[in-house]
C-alpha cells in the first residue's frame, strides 16, 4: 500500500503553521502548486529556466520557522476534485499557495535603477534543483495551447497568477484578490478583471487547456545542451587561464606606465565607424534557443550558412545597408524605412546560393534584409528591405533566399520539421516533399505565373517541430516578398453555432475553398501582405436551383497594419478551381477582421433557365437584408434573392441582431 502524506489538520485565521503541516501540504499538492507557478513565471525565462524557477519557487516555500495563516477570503480553497487542492478551510495549503505567488512574482520584479536588460533580482539567487548538460521543457500541447502561451506572455505576471487563481484554483473573484494582495500586488482587483478578459467566454476550454502538458512543468521532454558550445566553453576557459598566466607575468615587468595604455578591444572599437557597422559585433543565436523560448521569431533563428565567418562579405553587406552605393539595387516593402541599423542587427544567413552570395539579418524584431551580390561575371548587388514585426511560427517560417521569375528557395526557420508543396488549384492532389538541404534551404519552389492564365497556384505545406507546438501544419505563398504569406480559413458558421475563428487551410475545407479564391491572391502581389484569411461567411440557396453558393471574404493583413478585403462570390462551377466572382474591394479597411465582422454583399447571377437575379448576404450577425435603388426587395435572414434586369444599380443593407444595421455598395 503506497504512503499517504498526514493528513492536515484545520487550523484557524491568524494561527501559527508549523513546518510540519506546510510540508504537508506541500508533498500533497507539488505538481498543483509547480503547475501555478510556471504559470505565473515570465515567459521571458525561456521555457529551460521556468521549469526550474517553478520547482525552486514550491521548494522555497518551506521555512524551518512557523508562518502565519492568510485571512479568511485568501485561505480559500476550493472544494475537492480531480486534479485540485484539498478542503475547503485547509490553511496550511492556501498558506503555502501564497508563498509560492509571492516568490513567482518575485520573479517579474525590478527596482527602478535595475537594468532592463537583466534578469530580475530574483532570478540571479542561487537556487535548487540545479540541471546540468540537459534542458528541461514540458510537452508540447496543440495550437490552441500554443496561442494561449503567447498571450499570456504579453500580460502582466500578477493576471497570469490571477488566472491561474481563478481556474486551476476555482477561487472567487474575491478571494483571488485578496491572494493576490497579501502577496504584494498592487492592483489586484485590475489584475483579476485582466485574467477574465484573457479567458473571454469560454472559461473551462481555457481551464482545460491550462491543465494541458504545455503548462505542467512535472512531466517534461529532455534533450541535451549545446555541445559544441560547451567544448568551446572549456577550451576558451582553458586558453584564458593560461592568457591570465602570462598577464600576470608581464605585468612585473612592464610597470606603472602601462596602466595608461588603452586595451586592444578598445582600440579596435575606435577604428570601427561604427557597433552597428562591426561584423565582430553581429548578434547570433544558439542552435537551439528557438525550443527554449517564449518568442517564437526570426530573434530565435540561429546563423546559418556557409560564410558566417566571412568578415569582408559581412561588411559589404551592412556597409550597403548603411550607405548603399549607386550599384546597389535597393528594394523596400511598403511601409518598411530603408535606414541604416541602429544596433548591431542578427544574422540569420551568409552564404552562397545560386551564382551569388546571400546574406540575411533581422534588424531588432522590426526588419529583414537581404543582400546579394554576384560571385563572379555581371549582375549588381541588391538589397532588400521588409517589416518582420509580430512575427510568430507561421509568418517568420522561411525567408525568400534566391528568386527568379518561375522559382524561389527559401531559408526555413529551424522549427520546420517537415516540408512540402501542393498546388493549390488542385485541392484533391497529395502534397509533395520539399528537399531541404543541412542549412535548411529548400530545393526551388515554383512560383505563382504574374501574368496570363492562372493555371496553378504552388504554396508550401509546413509542419511545426513538436518541440513547440504538436501537429500543426499550416500553408505559405508567395507573394513576392521576403517573408512567404500565411494562409488561413475560416468555414461557415453553423445553425446557432458560435463564430468562428481563423485554423489553418490543410483540411479538406480549407483546400477546396482556396481552390476558387487562390487567383484573387495575384492583386495582392508585393503590397507588403504578412497573411490571409479565406471567410466563408454566408452559404445561399439559389432560386431555380437546388445548388448552393458560397460568399467568401479575403482578408489580407499586412506587416504596416491596413488591411485590404475581396468580398467575392462563388457559385457552383464543373471546374473545382474555377475562379470566383470578386464582387467588391475595400482598402485599408477592418473589414472582414475581428474589428470588422458585420459584412454584407450583393451581385447579379444569371440562373441556368437564362433569368437575372440580384443575389444579396451577409454575415451570422444580419437577422435582415433588404434591397434598394432600381431593384426592391427584402427578406427575414442573412440572404436573400430578388428577379432584376441584368446590370441594374442597387443598394444592400443589413439589420444586425444587436440593433445595428450593415450597408454595402455593389
Amino acid at each position: 500500500m503506497p504512503l499517504q502524506p498526514p493528513p492536515l489538520r484545520h487550523l484557524g485565521p491568524g494561527a501559527d503553521l508549523g513546518v510540519k503541516e506546510a510540508e504537508a501540504a506541500l508533498v500533497e499538492h507539488y505538481p498543483h502548486l509547480v503547475r501555478l507557478a510556471y504559470l505565473t513565471l515570465p515567459p521571458s525565462l525561456g521555457r529551460h529556466r521556468r521549469v526550474l524557477a517553478a520547482h525552486t519557487a514550491v521548494q522555497r516555500a518551506l521555512r524551518g520557522r512557523a508562518r502565519t495563516a492568510p485571512g479568511p477570503g485568501a485561505a480559500e480553497v476550493p472544494a475537492p476534485r480531480s486534479g485540485s487542492a484539498t478542503g475547503t478551510g485547509n490553511a496550511a495549503y492556501a498558506a503555502v499557495r501564497l508563498t509560492v505567488v509571492r516568490s513567482a512574482l518575485a520573479y517579474a520584479r525590478r527596482p527602478r535603477w535595475w537594468p532592463d536588460r537583466m534578469p530580475a533580482p530574483a532570478a540571479l539567487r542561487p537556487s535548487l534543483p540545479v540541471v546540468r548538460g540537459l534542458r528541461l521543457f514540458p510537452r508540447a500541447g496543440g495550437m490552441d495551447e500554443f496561442a494561449l502561451d503567447r498571450a499570456l506572455a504579453d500580460v502582466p505576471a500578477a493576471v497570469r497568477a490571477a488566472l491561474g487563481l481563478c481556474l486551476l484554483e476555482s477561487l472567487s473573484g474575491e478571494a483571488a484578490r485578496a491572494l493576490l494582495a497579501d502577496a504584494g500586488v498592487t492592483d489586484p482587483a485590475d489584475a483579476v478583471r485582466s485574467a477574465a478578459r484573457v479567458a473571454g467566454d469560454d472559461h473551462e476550454r481555457v481551464r482545460l487547456m491550462l491543465g494541458s502538458g504545455e503548462f505542467d512543468p512535472c512531466t517534461v521532454q529532455t534533450r541535451p545542451g549545446d555541445l559544441l558550445r560547451r567544448r568551446h566553453r572549456v577550451r576558451a576557459g582553458a586558453a584564458a587561464l593560461a592568457l591570465l598566466v602570462v598577464a600576470g607575468g608581464l605585468a612585473v615587468t612592464v610597470g606603472r606606465d602601462s596602466d595608461d595604455a588603452p586595451s586592444p578591444t578598445a582600440a579596435r572599437r575606435a577604428t570601427v565607424p561604427g557597433g552597428a557597422l562591426d561584423p565582430a559585433a553581429l548578434e547570433r543565436t544558439p542552435p537551439e534557443q528557438w525550443a527554449d523560448t517564449s518568442r517564437v521569431d526570426f530573434s530565435a533563428w540561429p546563423a546559418r550558412g556557409g560564410r558566417l565567418d566571412d568578415r569582408d562579405l559581412l561588411g559589404r553587406a551592412l556597409r550597403s545597408w548603411a550607405a548603399p552605393r549607386a550599384d546597389v539595387i535597393v528594394t523596400a516593402a511598403p511601409g518598411t524605412a530603408a535606414v541604416a541599423p541602429t544596433q548591431p542587427p542578427q544574422l540569420l544567413f551568409a552564404g552562397d546560393l545560386d551564382g551569388r552570395a546571400v546574406v540575411l539579418f533581422h534588424d531588432g524584431g522590426v526588419r529583414v534584409v537581404r543582400y546579394t551580390e554576384p560571385l563572379a561575371g555581371k549582375g549588381a548587388p541588391t538589397l532588400d528591405l521588409a517589416r518582420a514585426d509580430d512575427a510568430d511560427v507561421t509568418t517568420a517560417a522561411a525567408l525568400a533566399v534566391s528568386r527568379t521569375a518561375t522559382s524561389a528557395r527559401y531559408l526555413l526557420a529551424p522549427w520546420v520539421a517537415e516540408s512540402a508543396t501542393r498546388d493549390l488549384l488542385a485541392p484533391d492532389t497529395p502534397a509533395r516533399p520539399l528537399d531541404v538541404d543541412g542549412d535548411g534551404i529548400t530545393a526551388a519552389v515554383p512560383r505563382p505565373a504574374e501574368g496570363g492564365a492562372c493555371g496553378s497556384w504552388p504554396a508550401m505545406q509546413l509542419r511545426s517541430s513538436e518541440k513547440i507546438v504538436e501537429k500543426h501544419a499550416f500553408l505559405v505563398t508567395d507573394l513576392g516578398d521576403l517573408a512567404p504569406v500565411h494562409l488561413t480559413h475560416t468555414p461557415a458558421p453553423g445553425s446557432g453555432a458560435p463564430s468562428r475563428q481563423p485554423r489553418e487551410a490543410t483540411g479538406a475545407d480549407g483546400l477546396v475553398g482556396w481552390a476558387r479564391t487562390a487567383c484573387s491572391l495575384r492583386d495582392l502581389r508585393g503590397s507588403g501582405v504578412r497573411s490571409v484569411n479565406h471567410w466563408q461567411f454566408a452559404v445561399q440557396p439559389l432560386p431555380g436551383t437546388s445548388s448552393t453558393a458560397d460568399w467568401v471574404c479575403s482578408r489580407a493583413d499586412t506587416w504596416r497594419g491596413p488591411g485590404r478585403a475581396l468580398v467575392q462570390f462563388v457559385p457552383p462551377a464543373a471546374a473545382g478551381s474555377a475562379r470566383a466572382e470578386v464582387v467588391a474591394d475595400r482598402r485599408d479597411t477592418a473589414l472582414c477582421s475581428r474589428f470588422g465582422q458585420h459584412v454584407v454583399a450583393g451581385t447579379h447571377w444569371r440562373s441556368p433557365a437564362g433569368e437575372w437575379y440580384v443575389l444579396a448576404a451577409g454575415s451570422r450577425a444580419v437577422r435582415r437584408v433588404e434591397v434598394t435603388g432600381s431593384v426592391h426587395g427584402a427578406a427575414a435572414g442573412p440572404t436573400l434573392a430578388v428577379r432584376a434586369p441584368q446590370d441594374a444599380p442597387f443598394r444592400v443593407t443589413a439589420a444586425l441582431h444587436d440593433g445595428g444595421t450593415a450597408s454595402s455598395a455593389r
